[in-house]
C-alpha cells in the first residue's frame, strides 16, 4: 500500500510539472536521459584526470612533460580545486538568470571546445593550460545544475529520491570508468593528445543527447521564479502549531546547518578520497608491481577483458530500456547516444584485442583508476536496495560509514607498503594492495557522494537549490586542493618516515571524522524536521 502511495505521489508530482511519466525500472525516462548526459561528461572528466598526473611527470621520450612530482600535484590541486569550486558560481547563475537546462547545455560546450584544445598539447603550452581553463569554467556550469535537475523530478519527500542519486551516481561512474579506461589507455599507449582528444569527442556527444529530449522534464530545469519557503515546509509537515512564518523560518535555519555539517564532512572524505588522482596514480606508476608474465599476464588479459566488455554490457541494457520508452518521440537524441555508443564498443573491442595480442603485458597505471568506477557500477543497486528495503540510518550516519570505510582503504595501502625503503623512489610492491584500497574507497563512495547530493537537495530551499548544490561542490573544491596539496608531500613524508606512514595519515583523518559525526547524529537527525 505505501509503495502505491509513493508511486501515486511520484506521478501526480511528474504531472503537475508537465513531465513525461513513462518509467523505465520504476523511475522517470528523464532520470536516464539525465544519465546518459553526465555519463558522458564524467568520460570526458575522469579521461582527461586519468592521463593528467601522469603526463605531467611522464619523461620527455614518452611524449610528457618531465615535471617533478610535487609540481605536477600542485598543478593537480589547482586545477581540480577550481572544477569544483566554479559550481558554487554556476549554480548562482543558473539559480537567477538562465535555469538548469540552458547552464548544462553552456557547460557542455565550453568543456567540449577545453578538451579539443587540450588535444593540441604538442603545439604548445598555451593551448594545454586554455583547456583546462575552458573545463573549468564549463564544470561550473555543468556540475550543479545536472544534479539539481535530477532532485526536482521528485517530491521532496520521495522514498525513491535516495535511489535515483544512487542510479544517477552510477552513471556518473560509468562515464568515469569507461572514461579512465579507454582515455587512460590510448593516451599512455598511443599518444597523450589522442587521450585528451577522445574525452572531447563524447562531451559532445553527451551536449547532443541532452539538448535534443529537454522535453522530456517539462517545467523542470527552467529559470524559476523565488518560491515561498512557507510552501516547502507545508510538504514536509514541519509546521506544528506555532506561527507558519516562525516556525518556517526555524526549520530552514536547521537544514541549512545540518548542510552545512554535511559538507564540512564531505571535506576530509574527499580530501583522502582524490589521492586517487594524484598520489594513488604516482603509486601505481613507480611502486607498484606492472610487468607481467605467464599464467598472472593471461589471468590479467581476461580479467581486463571482462572489465572492459561487462560495464558496457550494463549501461547498454539502460540505454535499450531508455529506447524503447522515447525513442519514438525524441529519435535524435537516442541517434546520438546510441552513435556514441557503437564508437565505444568499437574501441573497447579494438584495446581487448590488442591487449591479447601484446607480447609483453604491462599494466597501465591509470588501469587501476577504473576499480572505483567498476566497483561503483556493481555495487550501486545492490547499496540503492539496502537503502530502500533493508538498512536505511540518516544522513550523518551513512557519511561516518563511508568516512570509516575510506580509512580501512587507506590502512590497506599502509600495510602493503610497509617494506618499502625509507625515501625509495621506486619498488616493485603486489597489486593486491591497490585493488583492496579502491574496494573500501568505493563502499565509502556510495555511503557518501550519492547520498550526499540527496540531502543537499532535500534539505534546500527551492529558491536557490542550484546555490546549494553549488555549496556541495565548493567543499569538494576545496578538497580537492587539499588532495593535491597534501599529496604533493609525498616525496618528503616518505623521505623523512616512509610510504607507510604518508598513507596511514589518510587513514586516520577520515576514520576520526566519522566518529564524530556518529555522536552528533542523534542531534543532526532532530535538526532535518521530517527530512529522512
Amino acid at each position: 500500500m505505501q509503495q502505491l502511495q509513493q508511486d501515486e505521489q511520484l506521478n501526480n508530482h511528474l504531472i503537475k510539472n508537465g513531465v513525461n511519466t513513462k518509467m523505465v525500472f520504476g523511475h522517470p525516462v528523464g532520470l536516464f536521459v539525465l544519465f546518459f548526459t553526465e555519463m558522458w561528461e564524467r568520460f570526458s572528466y575522469y579521461g582527461m584526470r586519468a592521463l593528467l598526473t601522469l603526463f605531467l611527470i611522464s619523461e620527455l621520450a614518452n611524449g610528457g612533460w618531465a615535471w617533478s612530482r610535487e609540481s605536477a600535484m600542485e598543478l593537480y590541486a589547482w586545477y581540480t580545486g577550481l572544477v569544483y569550486l566554479t559550481p558554487l558560481i554556476g549554480g548562482f547563475i543558473a539559480d537567477r538568470l538562465t535555469g538548469y537546462r540552458k547552464a548544462v547545455i553552456i557547460g557542455a560546450v565550453l568543456m567540449t571546445l577545453g578538451h579539443a584544445s587540450m588535444a593540441l598539447e604538442g603545439t604548445g603550452s598555451s593551448f594545454f593550460y586554455l583547456g583546462l581553463l575552458l573545463i573549468i569554467l564549463g564544470n561550473g556550469l555543468f556540475k550543479p545544475n545536472i544534479s539539481s535537475i535530477v532532485g526536482q523530478l521528485y517530491p521532496d519527500n520521495s522514498a525513491k529520491k535516495d535511489s535515483a542519486y544512487t542510479i544517477f551516481y552510477m552513471g556518473i561512474n560509468a562515464g568515469a570508468f569507461l572514461g579512465m579506461l579507454l582515455c587512460g589507455y590510448i593516451g599512455e599507449k598511443i599518444g597523450w593528445h589522442y587521450g585528451f582528444g577522445l574525452a572531447g569527442i563524447f562531451m559532445f556527444f553527451g551536449m547532443l543527447q541532452f539538448y535534443y529530449a529537454q522535453r522530456i522534464f517539462g517545467l523542470l530545469g527552467n529559470r524559476q521564479k523565488d518560491t515561498p519557503e512557507a510552501d516547502q515546509i507545508a510538504e514536509t509537515g514541519g509546521a506544528g502549531e506555532q506561527p507558519a512564518e516562525k516556525v518556517s523560518k526555524r526549520v530552514v535555519r536547521d537544514r541549512l546547518i545540518v548542510i552545512v555539517v554535511l559538507c564540512l564532512s564531505s571535506i576530509f572524505f574527499w580530501m583522502a578520497f582524490e589521492q586517487a588522482g594524484g598520489s594513488m596514480s604516482i603509486f601505481a606508476k613507480d611502486y607498484t608491481q606492472r610487468v607481467l608474465g605467464g599464467n598472472a599476464a593471461l589471468t590479467f588479459k581476461w580479467v581486463d577483458a571482462i572489465l572492459t566488455i561487462f560495464p558496457l554490457l550494463i549501461v547498454t541494457l539502460v540505454l535499450f530500456s531508455l529506447a524503447k520508452k522515447i525513442f519514438a518521440e525524441y529519435p535524435i537524441s537516442i541517434f546520438f547516444t546510441a552513435l556514441s555508443f557503437a564508437v565505444i564498443w568499437c574501441l573497447g573491442i579494438w584495446k581487448v584485442q590488442r591487449e591479447f595480442n601484446a607480447v609483453e603485458t604491462e599494466v597501465a597505471a591509470s588501469w587501476f583508476q577504473i576499480l572505483n568506477s567498476f566497483f561503483i557500477i556493481t555495487l550501486a543497486t545492490p547499496f540503492s536496495r539496502m537503502w530502500e528495503r533493508v538498512f536505511n540510518p540518516n544522513g550523518p550516519v551513512k557519511f561516518a560509514i563511508g568516512l570509516v570505510l575510506l580509512g580501512i582503504g587507506f590502512a590497506a595501502l599502509a600495510y602493503g607498503s610497509r617494506d618499502i625503503p625509507q625515501g625509495a623512489a621506486t619498488a616493485q610492491v603486489s597489486m593486491v594492495w591497490l585493488v583492496l584500497a579502491y574496494f573500501f574507497h568505493t563502499s565509502g563512495e556510495l555511503c557518501v557522494s550519492p547520498v550526499g547530493l540527496s540531502y543537499m537537495s532535500k534539505l534546500s530551499p527551492k529558491s536557490f537549490a542550484g546555490f546549494i548544490f553549488g555549496l556541495w561542490f565548493g567543499c569538494t573544491a576545496v578538497a580537492n586542493w587539499l588532495a593535491g596539496m597534501s599529496g604533493s608531500l609525498i616525496d618528503r613524508i616518505s623521505e623523512a618516515y616512509s610510504l607507510s606512514t604518508f598513507f596511514m595519515i589518510f587513514a586516520v583523518i577520515p576514520g576520526l571524522a566519522g566518529l564524530i559525526l556518529v555522536l552528533f547524529s542523534p542531534l543532526l537527525k532532530r535538526m532535518m524536521h521530517g527530512i529522512h
